[in-house]
């Protein structure tokens, strides 16, 4: 008798824990996908005749160094086809990072239903909207005949500004003291040795590059893509927040010198800012007003780098937009630059054409 109510306990517990994880797994399901649904902020409906439309945003406010979900979704009744709108034709204020076609499927009340999701980033920090969007939709069997349109409503999206309000006081690092190194015994013979076998490997290097280059695929990417990447990258790591000023002007103005660069083929990372600019003025590649904007905004990275100025809040943040903005104004899909090799180092990038 004992030995079978032992029996009896360990198939209770095991249909309890049966019990538990069964719970579990139907908790995670939601019918019709409305689970999926519950993470955007902002739903708004629309609908004419036989169409129905949900435009979607994951959040109405962000920081500019996030991104917002953008959906739309379109359900159709049967015996009707609808066009879904070209959104990276009326967007102004924000690109698109990557978007997804979800497929078509059908409703239970057998209507079509089509849905397409973007993921956006914002330009500048401010409120600015994602626009309106007109989905065309006309009878399946004639159509030729009258099209309908249905518009949406713009969406106002908050982007707030890399820096938090509460530093409001920044402080720059002082340039350090420079250091003498220590003298130290040379031998002749170890230069000798290294000097060997620096051209020994370099030699082989350029024997094997070549051999490879003939199977070589080479890549090309937009100059404006990279410097976007590099900017995502900067604000990540939030010098800012930590106090390194210095840092951050020394970054985004080396960031903007290479975009000139691969976009215009002038040699700004190596010269001088007046060197530079004394070259970008016999140049026609921007207009006049953009030139004394960028020679303003490189004097006053000088400024902060060399000669200790504390920048302001709205200073800083001032200069990040101003080079998201010269950017965005001046890319170009024409003017592409080679990373078939890239390392990370800039000094390895060619400038070609795809």
């Amino acid at each position: 008798m004992i030995r079978n109510s032992a029996k009896n306990r360990i198939a209770l517990h095991l249909l309890l824990c049966c019990g538990v994880l069964w719970l579990c797994a139907g908790c995670g399901k939601s019918p019709d996908g409305k689970a999926d649904k519950a993470q955007f902020e902002i739903d708004k409906n629309y609908e004419r005749g036989p169409l129905t439309v949900h435009v979607r945003a994951d959040k109405a406010s962000m920081t500019i160094a996030e991104t917002v979900i953008l959906e739309l979704e379109a359900t159709i009744e049967p015996g009707y086809e609808v066009r879904m709108p070209k959104v990276d034709k009326v967007l102004e204020s924000f690109g698109i990072v990557d978007w997804d076609n979800l497929g078509d499927k059908l409703d239970p009340n057998n209507h079509i239903v089509s849905t397409y999701r973007y993921r956006l980033e914002p330009f500048l920090s401010g409120t600015y909207l994602i626009p309106a969007f007109t989905f065309d939709f006309y009878d399946a069997n004639s159509p030729e005949d009258k099209k309908y349109e249905l518009t949406t409503e713009p969406i106002d999206i908050e982007v707030t500004s890399l820096l938090g309000e509460q530093r409001a006081e920044l402080k720059i690092e002082d340039i350090e003291d420079v250091l003498e190194m220590p003298r130290q015994a040379s031998f002749v013979w170890v230069w000798i040795l290294s000097a060997v076998a620096v051209a020994a490997a370099g030699g082989l290097w350029l024997y094997l590059r070549r051999k490879r280059v003939k199977e070589l695929v080479r890549i090309f990417r937009p100059a404006h893509e990279i410097a976007y990447e590099r900017l995502r990258a900067l604000v990540k790591e939030d010098l800012v927040g930590t106090g390194r000023i210095k840092e951050f002007y020394e970054r985004i103005s080396d960031i903007l010198r290479h975009y000139i660069e691969h976009r215009f083929s002038l040699r700004a990372p190596e010269r001088t800012t007046e060197e530079f600019l004394a070259e970008l003025a016999n140049t026609e590649v921007l207009p006049v007003a953009e030139k004394q904007r960028l020679g303003q905004f490189l004097r006053h990275c000088d400024l902060v780098k060399f000669a200790k100025h504390n920048p302001t809040t709205e200073q800083i943040q001032e200069t990040f937009d101003l080079v998201k903005d010269f950017i965005e104004k001046t890319k170009s899909d024409e003017r592409k630059v080679d990373v078939t090799e890239m390392t990370g180092s800039e000094e390895t990038v060619t400038i070609g054409s795809a």
